[in-house]
Protein backbone atom coordinates (compact mmCIF):
# COMPACT_ATOMS: atom_id res chain seq x y z
CA UNK A 1 0.00 0.00 0.00
CA UNK A 2 1.33 3.62 -1.32
CA UNK A 3 0.42 6.47 0.92
CA UNK A 4 0.51 9.52 -1.01
CA UNK A 5 0.85 11.53 2.47
CA UNK A 6 0.35 15.00 1.03
CA UNK A 7 -3.10 14.15 -0.11
CA UNK A 8 -3.83 12.62 2.97
CA UNK A 9 -2.51 15.33 6.01
CA UNK A 10 -4.25 17.86 3.95
CA UNK A 11 -7.67 15.60 3.90
CA UNK A 12 -7.22 15.34 7.59
CA UNK A 13 -6.06 18.96 7.93
CA UNK A 14 -9.60 20.02 6.55
CA UNK A 15 -11.65 16.89 7.42
CA UNK A 16 -11.10 17.07 10.96
CA UNK A 17 -11.54 19.74 13.86
CA UNK A 18 -8.76 22.60 14.50
CA UNK A 19 -9.70 22.44 18.56
CA UNK A 20 -8.30 19.28 18.19
CA UNK A 21 -4.77 20.35 19.76
CA UNK A 22 -1.75 18.83 22.41
CA UNK A 23 -1.76 19.72 25.85
CA UNK A 24 0.98 22.44 24.94
CA UNK A 25 -1.40 24.11 22.27
CA UNK A 26 0.41 22.62 18.90
CA UNK A 27 -2.28 21.88 16.67
CA UNK A 28 -2.91 17.98 15.62
CA UNK A 29 -5.91 17.85 13.51
CA UNK A 30 -3.89 16.76 10.38
CA UNK A 31 -1.94 14.28 12.24
CA UNK A 32 -4.76 12.37 13.83
CA UNK A 33 -6.56 12.32 10.88
CA UNK A 34 -3.63 11.17 8.99
CA UNK A 35 -3.39 8.10 11.28
CA UNK A 36 -7.45 7.24 11.91
CA UNK A 37 -7.15 7.05 8.03
CA UNK A 38 -3.88 4.87 8.07
CA UNK A 39 -6.07 2.64 10.40
CA UNK A 40 -8.67 1.98 8.77
CA UNK A 41 -7.08 1.51 5.58
CA UNK A 42 -4.88 -1.05 6.79
CA UNK A 43 -7.93 -2.25 8.33
CA UNK A 44 -10.05 -2.56 5.32
CA UNK A 45 -7.00 -3.53 2.92
CA UNK A 46 -4.73 -6.16 4.99
CA UNK A 47 -1.73 -5.03 3.13
CA UNK A 48 1.98 -7.06 3.67
CA UNK A 49 4.09 -3.91 2.64
CA UNK A 50 3.52 0.14 2.99
CA UNK A 51 5.15 2.91 2.76
CA UNK A 52 3.87 6.78 3.21
CA UNK A 53 5.62 8.61 0.14
CA UNK A 54 6.26 12.58 0.32
CA UNK A 55 7.83 14.77 -1.95
CA UNK A 56 11.35 15.13 -2.29
CA UNK A 57 10.87 18.36 -4.41
CA UNK A 58 6.60 19.70 -4.76
CA UNK A 59 7.66 21.08 -8.42
CA UNK A 60 10.80 19.72 -9.36
CA UNK A 61 13.36 21.67 -11.51
CA UNK A 62 13.37 19.59 -14.24
CA UNK A 63 9.79 19.75 -14.87
CA UNK A 64 9.76 23.61 -14.34
CA UNK A 65 12.68 24.05 -16.66
CA UNK A 66 10.31 22.62 -19.42
CA UNK A 67 6.93 24.49 -18.42
CA UNK A 68 7.47 27.22 -16.22
CA UNK A 69 4.20 28.13 -15.32
CA UNK A 70 3.99 24.34 -14.01
CA UNK A 71 2.47 24.84 -10.53
CA UNK A 72 3.11 28.28 -10.25
CA UNK A 73 -0.67 28.64 -9.52
CA UNK A 74 0.66 27.42 -5.77
CA UNK A 75 3.48 29.32 -5.06
CA UNK A 76 3.18 31.70 -2.09
CA UNK A 77 4.90 35.23 -1.93
CA UNK A 78 7.89 33.81 -1.05
CA UNK A 79 8.38 31.06 -4.00
CA UNK A 80 7.13 27.93 -1.00
CA UNK A 81 4.26 26.23 -1.54
CA UNK A 82 0.68 27.44 -0.31
CA UNK A 83 0.02 25.61 3.44
CA UNK A 84 -2.38 26.72 5.55
CA UNK A 85 0.04 28.28 9.11
CA UNK A 86 -1.65 25.33 11.10
CA UNK A 87 -0.57 22.65 8.83
CA UNK A 88 3.41 23.03 8.60
CA UNK A 89 4.02 22.34 11.91
CA UNK A 90 2.44 19.31 12.58
CA UNK A 91 4.23 17.85 9.60
CA UNK A 92 7.49 16.95 10.95
CA UNK A 93 5.92 15.75 14.22
CA UNK A 94 3.73 13.03 12.00
CA UNK A 95 6.93 12.22 10.33
CA UNK A 96 8.35 11.49 13.70
CA UNK A 97 5.31 9.29 14.74
CA UNK A 98 5.44 7.29 11.63
CA UNK A 99 9.15 6.40 11.95
CA UNK A 100 8.46 5.48 16.02
CA UNK A 101 5.76 2.91 14.49
CA UNK A 102 8.64 1.79 11.99
CA UNK A 103 6.13 2.96 9.01
CA UNK A 104 8.68 3.78 5.80
CA UNK A 105 8.80 7.01 4.61
CA UNK A 106 10.17 7.57 1.32
CA UNK A 107 10.67 10.68 -0.57
CA UNK A 108 13.11 11.40 -3.49
CA UNK A 109 15.30 15.02 -3.94
CA UNK A 110 13.56 16.67 -7.19
CA UNK A 111 10.77 14.49 -7.73
CA UNK A 112 7.37 14.59 -6.57
CA UNK A 113 5.17 11.81 -4.37
CA UNK A 114 3.85 10.92 -7.82
CA UNK A 115 7.00 9.76 -9.46
CA UNK A 116 7.93 7.70 -6.01
CA UNK A 117 4.61 5.63 -6.26
CA UNK A 118 4.24 5.18 -9.97
CA UNK A 119 7.89 3.87 -9.40
CA UNK A 120 7.02 1.80 -6.43
CA UNK A 121 3.68 0.62 -8.86
CA UNK A 122 5.81 -0.85 -11.45
CA UNK A 123 9.08 -1.88 -9.57
CA UNK A 124 7.40 -3.69 -6.76
CA UNK A 125 5.36 -6.75 -7.34
CA UNK A 126 1.32 -6.92 -7.50
CA UNK A 127 -0.94 -6.01 -5.58
CA UNK A 128 -0.37 -2.68 -5.00
CA UNK A 129 -2.88 -0.29 -3.98
CA UNK A 130 -1.81 3.53 -4.18
CA UNK A 131 -3.94 5.80 -1.44
CA UNK A 132 -4.61 9.30 -3.00
CA UNK A 133 -7.10 12.18 -3.75
CA UNK A 134 -4.98 12.44 -7.24
CA UNK A 135 -6.23 11.52 -10.24
CA UNK A 136 -2.72 11.98 -11.96
CA UNK A 137 -1.81 8.25 -10.26
CA UNK A 138 -4.97 6.73 -12.32
CA UNK A 139 -1.78 6.32 -15.37
CA UNK A 140 -0.57 4.14 -12.83
CA UNK A 141 -3.65 1.61 -13.01
CA UNK A 142 -2.66 -2.03 -14.21
CA UNK A 143 -4.89 -4.66 -14.17
CA UNK A 144 -2.28 -7.58 -15.04
CA UNK A 145 -0.28 -6.63 -12.26
CA UNK A 146 -2.60 -5.83 -10.16
CA UNK A 147 -2.21 -2.09 -9.15
CA UNK A 148 -5.00 -0.15 -8.70
CA UNK A 149 -5.99 3.39 -6.82
CA UNK A 150 -7.50 4.13 -3.31
CA UNK A 151 -9.59 6.89 -4.98
CA UNK A 152 -10.34 9.37 -1.97
CA UNK A 153 -11.70 12.10 -3.50
CA UNK A 154 -15.84 11.48 -2.09
CA UNK A 155 -13.56 10.44 1.40
CA UNK A 156 -12.51 7.74 2.91
CA UNK A 157 -15.96 5.76 3.27
CA UNK A 158 -16.86 6.86 -0.13
CA UNK A 159 -13.99 6.08 -1.65
CA UNK A 160 -13.71 4.53 -4.92
CA UNK A 161 -11.25 1.61 -6.36
CA UNK A 162 -10.14 2.60 -9.97
CA UNK A 163 -9.03 -0.18 -12.24
CA UNK A 164 -9.04 0.21 -16.10
CA UNK A 165 -13.20 -0.38 -16.35
CA UNK A 166 -13.47 2.33 -13.83
CA UNK A 167 -11.35 4.78 -15.91
CA UNK A 168 -13.06 3.30 -19.01
CA UNK A 169 -16.45 4.15 -17.57
CA UNK A 170 -16.00 7.57 -16.05
CA UNK A 171 -14.26 9.26 -19.30
CA UNK A 172 -15.18 6.70 -22.01
CA UNK A 173 -11.76 6.25 -23.23
CA UNK A 174 -9.63 3.15 -22.81
CA UNK A 175 -8.95 2.34 -19.52
CA UNK A 176 -5.10 2.42 -20.16
CA UNK A 177 -5.01 5.81 -22.06
CA UNK A 178 -5.71 8.26 -19.12
CA UNK A 179 -2.23 9.70 -19.28
CA UNK A 180 -2.80 10.54 -22.59
CA UNK A 181 -6.27 11.93 -22.22
CA UNK A 182 -4.71 14.35 -19.16
CA UNK A 183 -2.42 15.48 -21.86
CA UNK A 184 -4.67 16.91 -24.08
CA UNK A 185 -6.91 17.88 -21.12
CA UNK A 186 -4.39 19.74 -19.11
CA UNK A 187 -4.91 20.04 -15.01
CA UNK A 188 -5.60 23.22 -13.50
CA UNK A 189 -4.40 21.95 -10.15
CA UNK A 190 -1.19 21.53 -11.45
CA UNK A 191 -1.05 25.10 -13.76
CA UNK A 192 -1.27 22.75 -16.91
CA UNK A 193 -3.43 24.11 -19.36
CA UNK A 194 -3.41 21.68 -21.94
CA UNK A 195 -4.17 22.10 -25.23
CA UNK A 196 -5.84 25.38 -25.87
CA UNK A 197 -9.91 24.83 -26.51
CA UNK A 198 -9.70 20.95 -25.82
CA UNK A 199 -11.52 20.00 -22.98
CA UNK A 200 -12.62 17.21 -21.26
CA UNK A 201 -14.76 15.24 -24.20
CA UNK A 202 -12.28 16.56 -27.25
CA UNK A 203 -9.78 14.73 -24.87
CA UNK A 204 -11.88 11.92 -24.02
CA UNK A 205 -12.29 11.78 -28.12
CA UNK A 206 -8.58 11.80 -29.28
CA UNK A 207 -7.44 8.99 -26.55
CA UNK A 208 -10.30 7.00 -27.72
CA UNK A 209 -8.91 6.87 -31.02
CA UNK A 210 -5.48 7.23 -30.80
CA UNK A 211 -2.86 5.83 -28.93
CA UNK A 212 0.25 8.16 -28.59
CA UNK A 213 0.41 12.07 -29.11
CA UNK A 214 2.16 11.11 -32.32
CA UNK A 215 -0.78 9.30 -33.67
CA UNK A 216 -3.21 12.41 -32.55
CA UNK A 217 -0.84 14.63 -34.32
CA UNK A 218 -0.80 13.09 -37.50
CA UNK A 219 -4.10 12.44 -37.48
CA UNK A 220 -4.78 15.49 -37.72
CA UNK A 221 -2.49 16.37 -40.43
CA UNK A 222 -4.22 13.95 -42.58
CA UNK A 223 -7.46 14.66 -41.67
CA UNK A 224 -8.77 11.37 -40.06
CA UNK A 225 -12.59 10.98 -39.82
CA UNK A 226 -12.37 10.54 -36.14
CA UNK A 227 -11.54 14.27 -36.25
CA UNK A 228 -13.66 17.27 -36.64
CA UNK A 229 -11.97 20.24 -39.03
CA UNK A 230 -11.75 21.92 -35.40
CA UNK A 231 -10.59 19.88 -33.73
CA UNK A 232 -7.93 18.87 -35.91
CA UNK A 233 -7.07 22.16 -36.06
CA UNK A 234 -6.56 22.50 -32.57
CA UNK A 235 -4.32 19.84 -31.75
CA UNK A 236 -2.00 21.45 -34.75
CA UNK A 237 -2.47 24.39 -33.19
CA UNK A 238 -0.96 23.04 -29.77
CA UNK A 239 2.19 21.27 -31.01
CA UNK A 240 4.42 23.19 -29.00
CA UNK A 241 2.68 22.26 -25.89
CA UNK A 242 2.39 18.48 -26.67
CA UNK A 243 5.99 18.66 -27.82
CA UNK A 244 6.41 18.78 -23.50
CA UNK A 245 3.01 18.02 -22.37
CA UNK A 246 3.91 14.18 -21.60
CA UNK A 247 6.88 14.86 -19.99
CA UNK A 248 5.63 17.23 -17.71
CA UNK A 249 2.20 14.63 -17.21
CA UNK A 250 4.18 11.36 -17.02
CA UNK A 251 4.86 9.98 -13.93
CA UNK A 252 8.31 8.80 -13.65
CA UNK A 253 8.61 5.20 -12.80
CA UNK A 254 12.34 4.43 -13.28
CA UNK A 255 13.49 6.15 -9.78
CA UNK A 256 16.26 4.45 -8.33
CA UNK A 257 14.48 3.29 -5.09
CA UNK A 258 15.61 2.60 -1.52
CA UNK A 259 16.31 -0.93 -0.76
CA UNK A 260 15.04 -0.77 2.45
CA UNK A 261 11.86 -2.98 4.29
CA UNK A 262 9.02 -2.38 2.94
CA UNK A 263 7.03 -4.84 5.57
CA UNK A 264 3.88 -3.73 7.74
CA UNK A 265 6.14 -2.92 11.04
CA UNK A 266 5.99 -5.77 13.96
CA UNK A 267 5.54 -4.85 17.46
CA UNK A 268 8.48 -3.12 18.91
CA UNK A 269 9.80 -4.95 22.25
CA UNK A 270 9.56 -1.13 24.00
CA UNK A 271 6.57 0.97 22.60
CA UNK A 272 8.30 4.35 24.76
CA UNK A 273 8.36 6.24 22.23
CA UNK A 274 5.40 5.85 20.80
CA UNK A 275 3.44 5.97 24.06
CA UNK A 276 5.69 9.16 24.77
CA UNK A 277 4.97 11.12 21.39
CA UNK A 278 0.93 10.06 22.20
CA UNK A 279 0.99 11.68 25.49
CA UNK A 280 3.12 14.56 24.07
CA UNK A 281 0.55 15.02 21.73
CA UNK A 282 -2.56 13.95 22.84
CA UNK A 283 -2.96 11.72 19.99
CA UNK A 284 -4.86 9.38 22.46
CA UNK A 285 -6.98 6.83 20.09
CA UNK A 286 -5.39 7.47 17.20
CA UNK A 287 -2.46 5.96 18.09
CA UNK A 288 -4.55 3.32 19.58
CA UNK A 289 -6.05 2.70 16.70
CA UNK A 290 -3.07 2.68 14.48
CA UNK A 291 -1.51 0.12 16.81
CA UNK A 292 -4.93 -2.01 16.98
CA UNK A 293 -4.48 -1.70 12.65
CA UNK A 294 -1.22 -3.50 12.92
CA UNK A 295 -2.83 -6.22 15.42
CA UNK A 296 -0.16 -5.45 17.83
Amino acid sequence: MLLDSASLWYRAYYGMPDTMVAPDGTPVNAIRGYLDMTARLIGMYQPNRIVACIEGDWRPTWRVALFPEYKANRVDPEGDEEEPDTLSPQIPILLDILDAFGITVIGIDDFEADDVMASFAVQQPGPVRIVTGDRDMFQTVDDTRDVAVVYLAKGLSAHELVDLAWIASRYEIPGDRYGLFATFRGDPSDGLPGVRGIGEKGAALIAKNFASVQEAIEAAENSHPALTPLLAKKILAGRDYLAIAPTLVKCVTDLALPQVSLTIPKRPKDMKAIRALQDQYGLGASVDRLIAALQW
